[in-house]
């Protein structure tokens, strides 16, 4: 880990913390390219947009896409303040994303190794780099405030 990824990771905090002021579940990403630009943001809006593929990831993902003009994330890394889910980790496959760095793990739908591990499935045409840690008490935090509230 470096301090860039502590940095990019604190852009998904705030990004999360987003989510919370729309009663989502508080999830930020971004997508960083290979100078470390950040190209996409998104946070939690299935609610919101009425759209169950709504996530984080896959907003920051489509933003990052239309910056780029291509649907290939070559050499691009996704920020997530929790660990991607399936659908989110199969779209950043398809996306070629290099690196995925995620804060907390989830147990309960976590595809990088928490619940399962898609990464290492056989099927997989391709396999980010999967990193973890930086913020990870903050990001877990924010969730469990949220669904204490909720509750």
């Amino acid at each position: 880990m470096s301090g860039h990824d502590r940095k990019h990771m604190q852009a998904c905090l705030a990004l999360a913390r987003q989510s919370i002021e729309l009663g989502e579940v508080p999830v930020g990403a971004i997508v960083v390219d290979a100078n470390g630009a950040t190209i996409g943001r998104g946070h939690n809006r299935p609610v919101a947009l009425h759209d169950p593929s709504a996530h984080a990831e896959i907003l920051a993902m489509r933003e990052a896409g239309r910056h780029l003009a291509n649907y290939r994330l070559d050499d691009c890394t996704l920020y997530v303040t929790l660990e991607p889910c399936p659908m989110c980790l199969a779209a950043a496959s398809h996306a070629r994303v290099a690196r995925i760095v995620y804060a907390a793990p989830d147990p309960r739908a976590g595809a990088c190794g928490s619940a399962i591990d898609l990464n290492r499935a056989d099927w997989h045409h391709f396999r980010p780099v999967i990193d973890t840690g930086p913020c990870e008490t903050e990001a877990a935090e924010l969730l469990t405030e949220f669904f204490r509230e909720r509750r």
